[in-house]
């Protein structure tokens, strides 16, 4: 899948969160989304990562943004990861990668000189109308939310 880009518009999702709750791109319109795709729960990176949009929660909620991370987890690993680190928002479940394939956060990776397929550690921020207001692909985990604060008009 091509990478998205400013003015695009945000392919659609159904995923289930941690809690089991099904939750739709359609259930946040008129609110500003922040979408990240992360590897995997409880690994250092992801790790730092989610713990940085929990601390930015305060900014992120008085500029109305909505923080919902994605990984191919399952929905009981995403919830002992919320709860070990009481994230406090929607981490979704992509078994199958689907979404993040349709938002160009899979694809080919290296490791130790092995390539294997995976996710990209990308984030989008997603207006009101389900528009692409950023793209960031291959962010790094600290890099996340001071991006997507930078990007706020």
């Amino acid at each position: 899948m091509a990478k998205l880009k400013k003015g695009d518009k945000a392919p659609g999702f159904n995923l289930t969160d941690q809690n089991g709750k099904k939750v739709k791109l359609s259930d946040f319109k008129g609110k500003i989304l922040l979408l990240y795709f992360y590897p995997k729960a409880n690994t250092g990176g992801c790790t730092k990562q989610a713990i940085g949009i929990r601390d930015a929660k305060g900014d992120l909620d008085r500029l109305g943004v909505i923080p919902v991370g994605i990984s191919p987890d399952p929905p009981d690993t995403q919830k002992k990861f919320e709860a070990k680190h009481d994230l406090g928002f929607s981490l979704l479940s992509d078994l199958d990668h689907k979404v993040a394939d349709a938002y160009g956060a899979w694809g080919e990776k290296s490791m130790y000189g092995k390539k294997y397929e995976g996710i990209i550690r990308s984030s989008f921020l997603i207006s009101q109308d389900a528009r692409i207001m950023e793209a960031w692909y291959k962010v790094s985990p600290q890099d996340t939310v001071p991006k997507a604060l930078n990007a706020m008009p």
